[in-house]
């Protein structure tokens, strides 16, 4: 019961985040650029939700929910989008590069499925270090072509590494549709051919995604290896600020954007009497006061220095 009020709380969180950010950016508030995920809330929010703060998680070039999702502040990635000194990055990342160690959200790689062999890094030392710690690695059908996507995993899957793959299936590779590019039905198909198992998970149902993800977490933290998850799911922004999705299908965006998972999630708790639509709407509140407290805090905060450059720099 209070769990998925709690699932809830965060994704209607990365959404709000992501909305205040999206018009931040267009009023010309905020420097840079910005990928978007709005719409794939319950991938981030069910993968990561009973993940340990000492667990770790790879992302993507869309890295915002997945960060706030892993316990990144709400603060620091206000800051950081702001470039100020105080962001989690210290500035110096901006929208596609935001993480913080210090809870396991290892900073975002913005190169398409760039993120893998660092998960399979990352879960190499935890068998060596006898650990049973967690690594979730994120990446997007996109990334599924590439040749870092077979080399991790197969690496994992001889190694047994205790990764977890989640590939965020939203039918798009920019503005190419799945269906040019890929010969089989489902990414996780491709399981097989590394001998782990794989599994093909309605990425809008926060629910089922969490189910999902206990399952491989599980997995792993027994040393059973690594799992291919494939959650269905679809981006409601384009690939970019500046991409109106002219590409897309009209009817296939309408059927999409039905299945909000937001909405989803809202009417299992309403039709389950868990809690009243009044209810939510104190939670959404209090919510979207926290980011409007987010954008003062960033606002307010220093800019970092020019010698801050020389910083944190290691080649």
């Amino acid at each position: 019961k209070e769990k998925i009020i709690s699932m809830y709380e965060q994704m209607y969180l990365l959404r709000s985040y992501e909305d205040k950010i999206y018009f931040l950016f267009l009023e010309g508030v905020m420097p840079g650029t910005i990928h978007q995920s709005q719409g794939q809330e319950a991938c981030a929010v069910g993968m990561l939700y009973d993940l340990r703060k000492e667990d770790y998680m790879t992302s993507t070039h869309r890295p915002a929910g997945h960060c706030l999702a892993k316990g990144v502040s709400l603060d620091s990635m206000m800051a950081e989008m702001f470039a100020k000194s105080t962001g989690c990055c210290k500035g110096k990342g901006g929208a596609m590069h935001t993480g913080d160690i210090n809870v396991g959200a290892i900073p975002a790689i913005a190169i398409t499925a760039g993120g893998m062999p660092v998960a399979v890094g990352v879960g190499l030392s935890c068998k060596m270090r006898k650990t049973d710690n967690v690594v979730v690695c994120f990446f997007g059908d996109g990334a599924s072509n590439e040749g870092a996507f077979h080399e991790a995993i197969n690496a994992a899957a001889i190694w047994k590494l205790p990764v977890v793959f989640v590939c965020e299936n939203n039918l798009y590779g920019a503005s190419t549709h799945i269906r040019q590019v890929i010969n089989v039905e489902n990414i996780a198909d491709r399981a097989c051919a590394y001998g782990i198992t794989g599994e093909v998970v309605d990425g809008n149902d926060v629910l089922k995604v969490n189910e999902a993800a206990n399952r491989a977490i599980e997995r792993a933290r027994k040393g059973e290896g690594p799992t291919l998850l494939e959650l269905k799911t679809y981006r409601r922004c384009g690939h970019s600020r500046n991409d109106a999705c002219g590409y897309r299908d009209k009817k296939e965006e309408k059927e999409w954007f039905e299945r909000d998972p937001l909405v989803i999630a809202k009417n299992h708790i309403l039709a389950n009497k868990i809690a009243t639509a009044e209810e939510l709407e104190v939670i959404e509140k209090k919510v979207n006061e926290r980011i409007e407290q987010a954008v003062e805090y960033a606002k307010k905060s220093p800019d970092p220095k020019p010698e801050d450059a020389l910083e944190h720099v290691y080649s």
